[in-house]
């Protein structure tokens, strides 16, 4: 069976992917450190290691065939976290010769993101979260070129679903459920890209095990679901089965109070997303791979509720 290393195991996408990657046949091994190694799926076989010590992680990734760097650094500490664990990932796959996958998001199109973005759309750095997602991707395209590292980049819009918590689904969109609301952080007539991340996951294993057929430096896009906010009220609706009332979120508490509180300060600078129509074109991907299955909205939606308990 192939082996695959999951850096960050314990966490959204890690966790999504462990599943996935098991139920595929593969052997499994998930990085996390201290206490959430306890809470890696079950059939993961734990790693014990810091991945910002660069000896511990070459040496954690002997016998991997595939690396999914899935390691989620706290989002006020991109600028002094992201390079170094990209560096250090682009180590551990040179000495053991694994194929690397890299979950990417939407950020690096910048504030001049559209609707269809192709692999080969032109990226801006507009915002630091996108300069930063841009430097790593060019790490790997450079490594890729110099020294033979093999990555794949999976882009998806809005991670959501799974057993982990911290999405826009369980902290913004359905966290009054219980009370009938919707919550919306947007007009809600403009589309938003989203990727359930069962779905999401299962692409990671697609890619995967076709690998020998990649090219060097491969970049992917899932098109996952793109809904409007009146759509994902309507696909909410139908997954709670009773009618929720639909309000709005508004941005101008959360600027204010991201004076003086570093996060809400980071994600009200990412809140255009919200103000800009956009879509990912996943024709590349599904041509490379097959048909993906596609789980649709309020079916992915009454999972997610389920898996976190948002209804009670």
């Amino acid at each position: 069976m192939p082996t695959i290393l999951i850096l960050g195991a314990a966490g959204r996408i890690g966790d999504a992917a462990a599943k996935a990657f098991l139920e595929a046949g593969w052997q499994v091994r998930g990085l996390a450190r201290n206490a959430k190694a306890n809470s890696l799926r079950p059939g993961v076989a734990p790693v014990q290691c810091d991945a910002y010590d660069r000896a511990a992680l070459i040496e954690a990734a002997k016998g991997a065939d595939v690396i999914l760097h899935a390691l989620n650094p706290k989002y006020t500490e991109w600028e002094t976290t992201v390079m170094p664990l990209a560096e250090n990932v682009m180590a551990a796959a040179e000495a053991s010769g694994a194929q690397v996958l890299f979950p990417g998001n939407v950020y690096n199109f910048g504030r001049e993101i559209g609707m269809t973005i192709r692999e080969e759309a032109q990226q801006y750095a507009s915002t630091p979260k996108a300069a930063i997602r841009m430097a790593a991707e060019a790490l790997f395209a450079e490594r890729a070129k110099s020294r033979g590292v093999r990555t794949a980049i999976l882009r998806g819009g809005d991670f959501y679903g799974g057993a982990k918590p911290e999405s826009w689904v369980d902290l913004i969109i359905l966290k009054k459920l219980k009370k009938n609301v919707f919550t919306w952080p947007g007009p809600d007539n403009l589309p938003h890209a989203f990727a359930y991340l069962p779905d999401f996951a299962r692409a990671f294993v697609a890619v995967a095990e076709k690998r020998a057929a990649l090219a060097p430096f491969e970049v992917f896009h899932f098109a996952g679901h793109t809904l409007t906010g009146r759509q994902m009220h309507a696909a909410a609706e139908k997954a709670a089965g009773r009618k929720l009332v639909y309000k709005t979120m508004g941005w101008t508490i959360p600027k204010l109070l991201g004076l003086v509180m570093p996060m809400l300060r980071e994600l009200s600078v990412m809140s255009y997303l919200w103000r800009t129509a956009h879509s990912l074109d996943g024709g590349k991907l599904e041509r490379f791979a097959g048909p993906l299955a596609s789980t649709p909205p309020e079916v992915a939606l009454r999972a997610a509720i389920a898996d976190l308990g948002l209804d009670g």
